[in-house]
């Protein structure tokens, strides 16, 4: 058995690997990198694979073909719906003779993506329950997958268990242990003990935070300081604007029942938005739907936004641009592109943190810095993390017990502490894996 990781072993997205198992090749995740992407939207909306693969915005799979593995891939598996685990599908996976499966959620995600790129894909898209299997048709054999329940900062995310001749390969890339989502269900320990009793020859792990020394707190935390901003500071006569990741469904249900208690009515903006919370409620995990209105589209935005100007205290934004990303609707509204004028005293309330990359960080510090000039309050970091810090990651490889273990979801500066933690957890340097993206691994 062969693993190659494509792509997130040497960056945080373009998340990318690859299970050759001699006739047969499993693909898991196929990602975006979104800073280049980001700086693209600022001059450009229409994307190509070429386009793509020039700014190093997707995995660079092409080194599948020169090893004569793009025709032996049998399927496609994306762990979760976030774009850089999904996104770089649309442009790639025509590419390959292989069925996409996925939860019920992800596959919702990726239909609108293609809707919105206007890409027809061939490949067959096949939707599996969590907590659920599927079977994998090889050249000669069949492979089962089971899809674990697990939490992350998004609906229906899976651990991957991928049951080979040689032992279970575990993809767990991006997740986080929360006995007490505000969404969905809590991380099935049980299919997680079954795993680890039959024995886990690999584990890829998400360990963007593993040099992090904390448990990783649960969404009802975030939940909580929701409530403590929006709740508890004097915002009765101004305007109120709550930004966060847009496919965080969880995170916007607490901000909508919280907006609902301070009896404003709730405005969801920006396209991002519309795309993840559509594509919940088509599939009945969207409860909130009937409490928000979405506008997405510009004549749309800007009529909403002038109704919201000249009656701020009885609305409450919600809207894109948490990072700072330029061409946002936070981002025009704090350049005065938006028919929406920040005032003095008005809040702006960050559901989110800064993901760590050079270019959000810098779009971050200068949003903040319009936002500021014009005497706003600033709630920043009113979140919890979608990721297992150094803690999680022990008790979690403490209960799978994984023969190896392979770092992922980041560069070096981020993965090389789960080296550290496996040493301390007695495993020996060969068992322990540091990778680079297209490096392959033998077992």
């Amino acid at each position: 058995m062969k693993i190659y990781g494509i792509g997130g072993f040497n960056e945080v997205g373009k998340n990318m690997t690859a299970v050759d198992l001699g006739e047969d090749v499993i693909l898991f995740d196929c990602g975006l990198f979104l800073p280049p992407i980001v700086e693209l939207e600022e001059t450009e909306r229409v994307y190509t694979e070429k386009k793509l693969r020039a700014i190093k915005a997707v995995p660079d799979d092409t080194f599948l073909d020169k090893l004569n593995l793009r025709n032996k891939v049998r399927a496609i598996i994306p762990s979760h719906a976030h774009l850089d685990h999904i996104g770089a599908l649309p442009f790639l996976a025509n590419r390959y003779n292989a069925e996409i499966v996925g939860t019920p959620f992800t596959i919702e995600v990726l239909k609108t993506l293609l809707k919105d790129e206007n890409i027809f894909l061939r490949n067959k898209l096949k939707t599996i329950t969590p907590n659920s299997f599927y079977y994998i048709q090889g050249k000669n054999r069949k492979y089962r997958v089971d899809f674990i329940n697990i939490t992350h900062s998004t609906l229906q995310c899976s651990l991957l268990a991928l049951h080979t001749p040689h032992g279970v390969v575990l993809y767990a890339n991006d997740f986080k242990l929360d006995d007490n989502p505000v969404l969905g269900r809590k991380p099935n320990y049980e299919m997680m003990k079954d795993i680890a009793q039959e024995g886990v020859k690999v584990l890829i792990i998400d360990s963007l935070y593993s040099g992090d020394e904390r448990k990783t707190a649960s969404e009802k935390v975030a939940r909580a300081l929701l409530e403590e901003v929006l709740l508890t500071t004097n915002n009765e006569n101004t305007g109120l604007v709550v930004t966060t990741f847009s496919s965080h469904i969880a995170r916007l249900k607490s901000i909508t029942d919280f907006g609902k208690k301070l009896n404003r009515e709730i405005v969801f903006v920006g396209r991002s938005l519309a795309k993840y919370v559509n594509a919940a409620s088509k599939i009945d995990l969207c409860p909130f739907r009937k409490d928000v209105e979405i506008a997405s589209y510009r004549r749309q935005v800007e009529k909403k936004l002038k109704k919201l100007d000249k009656n701020r205290s009885q609305y409450m934004l919600v809207c894109t641009g948490h990072q700072g990303e330029p061409g946002s609707v936070l981002d025009r509204i704090s350049k005065s592109q938006l028919p929406f004028r920040l005032q003095k005293k008005d809040h702006v309330v960050f559901s989110s943190s800064v993901i760590p990359a050079p270019s959000n960080i810098e779009n971050r510090e200068r949003l903040d810095n319009r936002i500021k000039k014009r005497g706003v309050r600033i709630f920043n970091n009113v979140h919890v993390s979608g990721h297992p810090g150094r803690e999680d990651l022990r008790d979690f490889v403490d209960l799978i017990n994984p023969e190896n273990i392979i770092p992922a979801h980041g560069g070096h500066d981020k993965t090389a502490p789960m080296i550290e933690l496996g040493e301390e957890l007695g495993y020996k340097k060969k068992n322990l894996h540091l990778i680079n993206d297209k490096q392959k691994l033998k077992f």
